[in-house]
C-alpha cells in the first residue's frame, strides 16, 4: 500500500491548534496578570483581540482542518482510510467525485461516495506537500484516472 495522504495532518489537527489557543490563553492570562498588578492599565484591547483571535481559529480550524480524516492509503482497487478509531475500505468504483482545492493551505481532496461508509457520504484528506503547489497535484490526477477506470 501507498500513503497519499500528507504525514503533516497529525501536526494539522491535533498539534497546531493546540499552539493556537495557547498561544491566545498565554497572552490573554499575561495581560490580564500585568494589569492586576498595577504595572498596565490598558486591559479591554488586550483581551477582545486574544477573544477576536479564538474565534477566528475556531471557525478557520473547524472548516479547514477538523474534518481531514488522518491517513489515506493507496491498496490498488480501493482506499484504505484512517480516522481515529475507524479503518475503513472505500473501493474506486464507490467514487463519484473528487474535488481538488489549491488556493488554500492545506491543500484538500474531496471524495464523495456513491453508497456512503462508516465516515459519511464524504470524507476530505490532504495530500502530500508539493514544491510548486499550484494547479493540480499529481496524486489526484492519478487517483481521477484509476477511478475513471475502475468505472469501467
Amino acid at each position: 500500500m501507498k500513503r497519499i495522504s500528507s504525514k503533516w495532518t497529525f501536526f494539522y489537527k491535533r498539534v497546531f491548534p493546540v499552539f493556537w489557543f495557547g498561544f491566545i490563553a498565554f497572552f490573554a492570562l499575561s495581560a490580564m496578570l500585568l494589569h492586576r498588578s498595577g504595572t498596565w492599565t490598558p486591559l479591554f484591547p488586550f483581551v477582545i483581540g486574544p477573544v477576536v483571535m479564538a474565534i477566528f481559529g475556531y471557525v478557520l480550524f473547524r472548516t479547514l482542518l477538523f474534518d481531514l480524516v488522518d491517513e489515506v492509503w493507496d491498496d490498488n482497487d480501493a482506499l484504505v482510510v484512517k480516522n481515529s478509531r475507524v479503518e475503513e475500505r472505500v473501493a474506486l468504483r464507490n467514487i463519484i467525485n473528487v474535488g481538488f482545492s489549491t488556493m488554500t493551505r492545506p491543500e484538500r481532496v474531496t471524495l464523495t461516495l456513491r453508497v456512503p461508509c462508516s465516515l459519511g457520504k464524504e470524507f476530505t484528506f490532504m495530500p502530500p506537500g508539493r514544491l510548486l503547489p499550484f494547479g493540480r497535484s499529481r496524486i489526484v490526477g492519478e487517483l481521477i484516472e484509476r477511478i475513471d477506470q475502475a468505472r469501467d
